[in-house]
């Protein structure tokens, strides 16, 4: 017997023991699940489809929409839904299982008023920036046969910090906008709100948070121009800040007004110094532009592309 039903407590485990079935190249934890699903504020019970057959749990898909801003200055993206996961275990494939939890999520978020849904770029909770069409290609066809189209296509890039050394043209660029008036450094505790608005305003409100929740200031580095002190901040780069993970760098990003004085290359190294520092092997981030200015630069730098993703969306 089929049955597909809304979240209740006592799922958390089963649906976890079948995430880590389903998708073997991406295990979760109960911890990640009860943080960054339930205790989600826009999370739905109603939202998460829930299949079981024959009282087992047999996958799921998850719905939702924003009920609370993601960030101050922002409003619920009325018109937009997300579905950030969707599995089911390896012996009930094939049978449809997975085409009626997805149409579910969907009926849940049209019923909202949404007229958009994407996979699964859902911040500040998502699971993979898209969909993964070599790894889960059948999740793939099934989104495409759903109406889903792609909107861009990022990848995930990896580098190992064993044997690194910043290069010495950094050290030199380094002291060439030093004697400009650029400084480079950790951010005071009261330069962070300055720090927190310049990467929500100018890159992502999600970066903005990101920022806010990290409280670790010295694995954060900061670009200013002017005064060490008073002067404007002009890039960042951090790491650790998603989910604690130490190696996970990222979000980094540089005033587009400053691009090609090389203030990017010289946050990117220091930043990779100073994981190396900690004792770190790697140096990994699972979204950037192949072809954009980060894309290359991330290359020249020594990181190598281990993913390619597929942000998806079906419009009304």
């Amino acid at each position: 017997m089929v049955t597909v039903r809304s979240f209740a407590s006592g799922d958390e485990i089963p649906l976890v023991d079948a995430w880590n079935r389903s998708m073997p190249a991406d295990p979760t934890t109960a911890g990640w699940f009860r943080d960054c699903v339930l205790l989600d504020p826009n999370f739905d019970p109603e939202g998460l489809r829930v299949a079981v057959v024959d009282g087992q749990v047999a996958g799921c898909a998850y719905a939702v929409r924003r009920l609370t801003p993601l960030a101050p200055g922002t409003d619920l993206e009325p018109d937009t839904g997300w579905i950030p996961f969707f599995f089911v275990v390896p012996e009930h494939r094939r049978g449809g299982l997975g085409r009626r939890l997805v149409e579910e999520a969907l009926a849940f978020l049209e019923d909202k008023g949404r007229t958009k849904v994407d996979f699964s770029s859902y911040t500040p909770n998502y699971v993979l920036p898209g969909a993964d069409a070599e790894l889960y290609p059948d999740g793939y066809r099934l989104l495409e046969g759903l109406g889903f189209l792609t909107l861009y296509s990022p990848v995930a890039m990896d580098r190992t910090l064993v044997g690194y050394r910043t290069p010495p043209e950094v050290h030199e660029l380094r002291r060439e906008r030093e004697s400009e008036g650029y400084a480079f450094r950790a951010p005071s505790d009261g330069e962070l709100p300055e720090l927190i608005r310049f990467a929500a305003e100018g890159f992502n409100p999600d970066w903005g948070e990101a920022i806010r929740q990290h409280r670790d200031p010295e694995r954060i580095i900061i670009a200013k121009q002017g005064h060490a002190n008073r002067g404007e901040i002009v890039g960042f780069a951090l790491y650790a800040a998603y989910r604690g993970i130490p190696e996970r760098f990222g979000p980094f990003g540089v005033d587009p007004g400053q691009r090609g004085t090389g203030l990017g290359k010289i946050l990117l190294h220091l930043t990779m110094t100073r994981m190396r520092a900690e004792g770190l092997h790697s140096s990994w981030f699972l979204w950037t532009g192949e072809n954009s200015p980060a894309g290359h630069l991330y290359t020249k730098a020594g990181y190598e592309i281990t993913r390619r993703f597929h942000v998806m969306r079906r419009a009304a």
